[in-house]
């Protein structure tokens, strides 16, 4: 069979397609083929980097990577985290994806204590993955 590829975009591919990406790579890597971009690149979030390594998963080696036109025109999937690039994304000429926004906060954008920003990063993390979860059992 060959593997579907998801395409997860986010802002600035340094926290929620990143923690996408690495949880679909985990649970989902015998059906997808797995890719994650930004808007920009803002480079991977170390915090991110802690939560997922927290829940058993290293994204450590990801890179921060810019939309790329052609992995675009061959995703079967294209899947945008935030509301920016759900509303930026480029126009999809893809009649073959399909396109769906699951929407996060940013826990980059979390304020407070170190303890209380990093509650934040873990409670985007779990609910990414529930969703990652869920996609994996019904393909959706």
């Amino acid at each position: 069979m060959e593997k579907k590829l998801v395409y997860f975009l986010c802002t600035g591919n340094s926290c929620r397609s990143q923690i996408a990406d690495g949880f679909l790579r985990e649970l989902g890597s015998e059906n997808y083929e797995v890719k994650s971009a930004g808007l920009e690149a803002h480079g991977l979030n170390p915090r991110a980097v802690q939560v997922m390594r927290e829940a058993g998963v290293d994204i450590s080696e990801h890179t921060s990577d810019v939309i790329d036109p052609e992995i675009l025109m061959k995703a079967d999937y294209i899947v945008t985290l935030c509301g920016h690039a759900n509303d930026h994304c480029p126009v999809v000429r893809n009649d073959n994806a399909q396109r769906w926004h699951w929407g996060f906060e940013d826990p980059a954008k979390a304020t407070g204590t170190e303890e209380e920003i990093m509650a934040k990063f873990r409670e985007v993390r779990e609910s990414i993955k529930n969703r990652i979860e869920k996609f994996v059992k019904e393909g959706e």
